[in-house]
């Protein structure tokens, strides 16, 4: 777990919070949303954070070439040389994002959770699927496919070959989607309990992955704590913006 500071002074300043965008060439309204979003809304910002799942998939950095890929790494770098930080944390469908990526994008990879001090609050980042515990055959896959051992021989595979496994894989899952509870796809209460005692129960949990965008207050052991969901991109687009004075959910198509 990373430890990191984005706390100033400077009253002006804002900390960006995203997730879910599952960007992909196929949704073309989505990807323009975005870019427009990194070179307005994000660039006053001091810092975004991208809590996972930044693409629909990542089939490995040899991938950075491709056409679509390079348009958003080139949003990102152009950010960041504005002088905003970024931040990025893997999700379900792109825990193959490593260096080269980054490098060329700018960005600053987080493990899942980081614990940061937000504007003298203690805030706790988490892409937010390993809190999904009721569903077990998930949290199986989960744990196959972050096994190390697993991404090398995955990756060792030519990169059309790759593409299409993941294609594949997102098909099935899609189909037992359809056959789960609401319920077993959220978040399970005794994770998230867990979760804050075992990281000193800071003052808020922000996560995506669920697509259920709200705002909850969590009891522990007497403390009251701030659970943010943020929402997905596959209709529209949001983001959580804080800065010394509170958080606001922002929704791009009422800014």
């Amino acid at each position: 777990m990373a430890n990191h500071k984005v706390n100033s002074p400077n009253l002006s300043e804002t900390t960006i919070f995203i997730s879910d965008l599952h960007l992909c060439a196929s949704r073309p309204q989505i990807t323009e949303a975005f870019l427009t979003f990194l070179n307005t809304q994000a660039k006053s910002a001091h810092a975004l954070y991208i809590l996972g799942d930044l693409f629909e998939y990542w089939a490995g950095d040899d991938d950075i070439e491709d056409a679509f890929n390079k348009q958003i790494i080139q949003g990102f770098k152009t950010l960041a040389a504005s002088g905003v930080s970024i931040y990025l944390m893997h999700g379900n469908r792109d825990f193959l994002i490593t260096d080269d990526f980054c490098k060329a994008a700018g960005i600053h990879l987080i493990s899942d959770p980081t614990l940061i001090n937000l504007y003298g609050s203690t805030a706790l980042l988490s892409h937010g699927d390993e809190l999904c515990t009721d569903d077990v055959a998930y949290q199986q896959f989960r744990l196959q496919v972050r096994n190390k051992q697993w991404q090398s021989e995955f990756l060792n595979q030519p990169l059309q070959a790759r593409k299409n496994q993941i294609e594949a894989i997102r098909l099935r899952s899609e189909q037992e989607k359809s056959s789960k509870s609401a319920q077993i796809m959220d978040v399970n209460q005794d994770a998230v309990v867990s979760l804050l005692k075992a990281h000193h129960y800071p003052d808020l949990l922000i996560h995506g992955h669920t697509h259920r965008p709200n705002q909850h207050q969590v009891s522990v052991d007497g403390k009251s704590i701030t659970r943010w969901v943020l929402g997905d991109w596959y209709e529209q687009g949001s983001y959580l913006v804080c800065d010394a004075f509170g958080y606001k959910n922002v929704n791009l198509n009422s800014n």
